[in-house]
């Protein structure tokens, strides 16, 4: 299906005012696709159904995916009527972790986060090039404490890496990301004016996976080019499921 043929709209659960839709917005707006992007923690609630647009994104946020809020648990609550109505799914980060475990997967903390421009490899499944492109390494942009541990039954993992070996998976017509493929140079910016209180300690404890801020700044300009080519990659592939 031509992504322009897709006329319902997408919706777009945004969890924090600090990460908002990023690189996934200004590509839906170079689409001319109409998109909503209710933010929970302004106020703003989300719908109650998913009916009546054709595809769902769920963005990432500093909270865990096992927080007891009840704007994740609707988020969870949309993503399993997506899946009983064949509506794809595309979750980035924490939103990738609501899609696990929505469809009955579990999340959890790693023994070490994953902050910064790191490596995934992509594995050499039909699936995972359909979905992330060619093959072997790429450099996607991370930030994230936790990750889906445990994927839901049917589930294919699509890329790892040395810290996190789920990195992407597969099911049916959903893409579950632990990685911000929606980054741009404002949201690393912001990120980094503001980067929580857990940043200090990780990076002093695991210099090896956090990267220092000099070295984020230095390496977004080395590599978003390629980060935001996988993303038109996979926005096209999520979109073509709808």
């Amino acid at each position: 299906m031509d992504i322009n043929e897709v006329n319902g709209g997408v919706l777009v659960l945004q969890h924090t005012c600090e990460d908002g839709p990023g690189y996934l917005g200004q590509w839906l707006d170079e689409q001319g696709l109409r998109w909503h992007a209710p933010c929970a923690e302004a106020g703003q609630a989300y719908p109650a159904s998913v009916r009546g647009y054709q595809a769902l994104a769920v963005l990432g946020g500093a909270w865990s995916a096992n927080d007891e809020r009840p704007s994740l648990r609707q988020a969870e609550t949309l993503i399993r009527e997506a899946d009983a109505l064949g509506m794809p799914v595309l979750g980035h980060c924490l939103g990738g972790q609501l899609l696990a475990r929505a469809l009955g997967g579990h999340v959890a903390t790693l023994p070490e986060p994953e902050i910064g421009w790191w490596p995934i490899v992509v594995a050499h499944s039909a699936e995972a090039q359909d979905w992330l492109g060619p093959p072997g390494a790429a450099m996607v942009y991370q930030w994230h404490y936790d990750s889906f541990v445990v994927l839901p039954p049917g589930a294919q993992v699509l890329a790892g890496s040395a810290v996190c070996a789920h990195q992407a998976f597969g099911l049916r017509q959903h893409l579950g990301m632990q990685f911000h493929i929606e980054i741009t140079p404002a949201k690393v910016d912001d990120w980094l004016d503001h980067p929580g209180e857990g940043y200090a300690p990780a990076l002093a404890r695991c210099p090896h996976s956090v990267q220092s801020e000099p070295d984020m700044r230095a390496a977004t300009a080395l590599h978003l080019a390629g980060s935001q080519a996988m993303a038109r990659h996979i926005y096209t592939r999520w979109l073509g499921g709808a």
